[in-house]
């Protein structure tokens, strides 16, 4: 139980103060000096590390050598030794059983296949395969983060599976960087597990995504969090303007998996901006922003753009929080377009459209983000705000984390018409926090930290009377 007159359990600040203090955060002061929660978390030396090693050279070449397979249309050969999906297919299985076996066992690659029955876009029964290459973690082996890229590619007829359809921006640029975390990372010792796929039907319906997240679903694991990566491949826009040091990230408000439940809980306490897939995106913004990786990563409050999809969404589909990466602005003359020339003009997703600088800092942005992850004590579960009394201080509650090197929590918090979190207080290793703020006016959210500092995503608390 909370015993709210415990001084050594609230921060005692007036509404004098704490209004002082938005005002101070608003003025960037925290910024400037000591770091808020919102701020950077400088990278530790191992993961400098990680991100030096990534190789701008090895991902152009990745994205070259899929192109080179003519076409990787879903509905392609399958089994073309040179052309098509079954080509593409086994030779990121190769590469990905190389980096495996630098990981003294602790990767394995799993080719994931099953036979999708007629459906749209998929006209006769056809195999579609992941490549799933899983990092087995240390400490916390069963929390679990994937991060992906389709490897299928179209032309502009979607069902046009004999044509070139080169798919370098779309999405070998996202196959390549998955797979280079793969390389890098078989050779760390994670404490949460990571999960790298390469998986198809994406242009065809989202096909090899949506079995992946089922078969997790179907497991009971944990997945804490998702990212894929799709047209992540250049930074050039339709209008000629040029973009390096700008990502986006899609993440939803409200959960595509709501329950009318929870719909009703959302709608009393304000939860709109708070969703397990927005709290991710917050983390990945503090650990892997400019600083850290030469991107600025600009959180879009969407699940993704109009009249598209990716293969996060089956995931969220599935109540496991998820993000889409996106380069910047889109130039479409390069994607989803037979390779022609027009009036002068080249049409085609080619690789001489890709810029490979940039390809390679995302690349350090999901690195940086799924290092972070894996390190870190997973987001709390149970968090929840008491609200079986009327009163103007908040009692939080949540539960313990099972990580051998948790040091405490922090409670965060901000104003309800603020977007990201402006204060934080160090609780210490509890279950349970008052806090001299008044829960009506403030939204409120805990977050676990290790020994080394590392904090974890936050959770957002719910009401419990």
């Amino acid at each position: 139980m909370v015993n709210p007159t415990g001084a050594s359990r609230r921060t005692l600040l007036t509404t004098t103060a704490a209004t002082a203090a938005v005002a101070l955060a608003s003025t960037g002061a925290e910024a400037a000096g000591t770091p808020g929660p919102g701020g950077p978390q400088p990278p530790p030396p191992e993961l400098r590390a990680v991100l030096h090693e990534i190789d701008q050279r090895r991902i152009e070449a990745t994205v070259r050598r899929l192109v080179a397979f003519g076409t990787r249309h879903t509905l392609s050969a399958q089994d073309d030794p040179v052309r098509g999906i079954g080509a593409a297919r086994d030779w990121i299985l190769a590469q990905m059983r190389t980096y495996a076996r630098a990981s003294g066992g602790r990767m394995t690659v799993e080719l994931q296949s099953y036979v999708q029955q007629p459906a749209p876009r998929i006209p006769t029964p056809t195999r579609i395969s992941n490549i799933v290459a899983t990092l087995r973690g240390t400490t916390s082996p069963d929390r679990i983060y994937v991060v992906s890229g389709h490897y299928d590619s179209r032309a502009s007829d979607v069902m046009d599976h004999t044509s070139d359809a080169p798919g370098a921006d779309d999405d070998a640029s996202g196959v390549a960087v998955i797979m280079e975390l793969a390389r890098v990372l078989a050779t760390r010792r994670t404490g949460a597990t990571l999960v790298f796929a390469a998986v198809a039907g994406e242009e065809q319906g989202l096909y090899g995504a949506t079995h992946l997240a089922q078969s997790y679903r179907e497991q009971q694991a944990d997945v804490q969090g998702m990212f894929t990566n799709d047209i992540i491949g250049s930074s050039t826009a339709d209008d000629g303007s040029h973009d390096p040091h700008t990502l986006r990230l899609f993440a939803e408000g409200v959960p595509t998996s709501e329950t009318p439940q929870e719909a009703e809980v959302r709608r009393s306490v304000g939860g709109e901006n708070d969703s397990p897939s927005r709290q991710l995106a917050r983390f990945v913004q503090d650990v892997a922003g400019p600083e850290v990786t030469g991107l600025r990563v600009r959180v879009i409050y969407r699940r993704d753009r109009y009249l598209r999809g990716g293969d996060h969404i089956p995931f969220l589909e599935r109540a496991y929080p998820a993000a889409r990466f996106t380069e910047p602005a889109e130039d479409y003359a390069h994607q989803h377009q037979d390779v022609r020339t027009v009036d002068g003009k080249q049409y085609g997703d080619l690789p001489q459209f890709c810029d490979f600088p940039y390809v390679a800092r995302v690349a350090r942005v999901n690195a940086a983000a799924l290092w972070n992850l894996a390190q870190a004590p997973g987001t709390p579960r149970g968090a929840k705000i008491l609200t079986a009394d009327l009163t103007n201080e908040t009692q939080l509650v949540w539960e313990r984390g099972p990580e051998p090197d948790l040091a405490g929590y922090e409670v965060v918090w901000r104003e309800t018409t603020a977007a990201e979190w402006t204060h934080t207080t160090p609780v210490g290793n509890t279950t349970h926090h008052t806090i001299d703020l008044s829960k009506d006016n403030t939204f409120f959210g805990v977050r676990a930290v290790n020994h080394a500092g590392l904090r974890s995503p936050v959770a957002f608390p719910t009401p419990q009377r």
